[in-house]
Formats: structure tokens, C-alpha cells, sequence
């Protein structure tokens, strides 16, 4: 299956041609956000967000399965003269890069055995960054299909071992019905 997502996805991004802006979910956390520090970006495809990271200043290592949007970003972060990480990785088989990470970011892709291992790689006071779709975006919406939406309220129930800073549940600016999660680790600074 890991073969065929790669496919599928590398398929996808090769179809992409004009780059993204990075989320305005992630910009409105610019306040909240360390300046200096190490970030991963999960599933970040051709990494816009882990860019808009890297610019202000954090160490980034960008994960996907996408060969291709993978070579998008190495290339725009040549383009943008900021050092950027990029790894291949299914992280559904394989774990994540270790830690101690200032700042998780995942938007837009949901494997709920993640909030297991994501306060192992936060370091003390560091912020996971998380949004997904939920299954309310269907009545606008036909994708992300169903198995990729997190159900209405599930969001707090996934989140273990980390305390949550804000959380929201709703349709936001861009026409989605997303939920959306800032955490720490318990304890940590905020």
C-alpha cells in the first residue's frame, strides 16, 4: 500500500504547477510561534508551511511520502536561500525523526496513531500544530472523502499527554469545516 500512496501522491504533486501560500491557520499562530528552535512538518507535501517555518528563523525537517513534492520544496527553498530538511518517510510504517522538536505541524493529513508518538519527539514547551477537515465538510464538500476526516469533537479525545493551549471546531475563512489544535506538552511553557 505505501508503494501505491507514493505513487498516487508523487501522480498528484506532479500535477501541481503554482506553489501554495502557507496556511492561514499557521500564520495566525505568528505571536505563539518560537523564532529559533527545530520544527517537523508532517506530511507537508511540496512544504509551504515548512517554508513560511524556515523563514522565521527554525531548523526544519519536512516529512512526506511524495518523491516529487519533496524535490517541489528542496527547490523553492533553494529558490528562497533557506535551508530546509526534507525526508522521505511513510510515517504510518515508519517513525518519526527524533526529537526534540519546538513546533509539530501537521495540516491536512489524519493517521490517528500519531498523537501517540508526537509528545515523544515535542521538547518541553513545545507547540503541536494540527488541522484536519471533519466529517461536517462533507455537507459542503465531497473531498477529503469520509475515512479522511476526523469525526465532529473527536479532535480533544485523540489528543493524550499534551495539554491543550486553544482548539476550534468550525467552518473557517477557506469554506471548510475544520478542527483545529494548538497543544503542548503538559507542563511546558506556553
Amino acid at each position: 500500500m505505501a508503494e501505491e500512496d507514493r505513487q498516487r501522491w508523487n501522480a498528484r504533486y506532479q500535477g501541481q504547477v503554482e506553489a501554495r501560500e502557507p496556511s492561514r491557520f499557521l500564520q495566525s499562530l505568528e505571536a505563539r510561534l518560537p523564532r529559533t528552535g527545530r520544527a517537523l512538518e508532517v506530511a507537508g507535501g511540496p512544504g509551504h508551511d515548512a517554508l513560511w517555518l524556515a523563514r522565521r528563523g527554525l531548523d526544519v525537517t519536512l516529512v512526506d511520502i511524495s518523491d516529487v513534492a519533496l524535490e517541489r520544496a528542496a527547490e523553492s527553498a533553494r529558490e528562497a536561500g533557506v535551508a530546509l530538511r526534507c525526508q522521505r518517510l511513510d510515517v504510518e510504517r515508519e517513525p518519526l525523526p527524533p526529537g526534540p522538536f519546538e513546533v509539530v505541524l501537521c495540516l491536512n493529513y489524519l493517521w490517528r496513531p500519531l498523537f501517540a508518538v508526537i509528545p515523544q519527539v515535542l521538547a518541553p514547551g513545545g507547540l503541536l500544530v494540527f488541522a484536519q477537515p471533519t466529517q461536517s465538510n462533507l455537507q459542503r464538500h465531497a473531498h477529503p472523502s469520509a475515512r479522511f476526516l476526523l469525526e465532529d469533537g473527536e479532535l480533544p479525545r485523540l489528543v493524550q499527554g499534551l495539554e491543550r493551549l486553544s482548539y476550534t471546531e468550525g467552518w473557517t475563512q477557506e469554506g471548510r469545516h475544520e478542527a483545529r489544535l494548538v497543544a503542548t506538552v503538559r507542563g511546558g511553557l506556553t
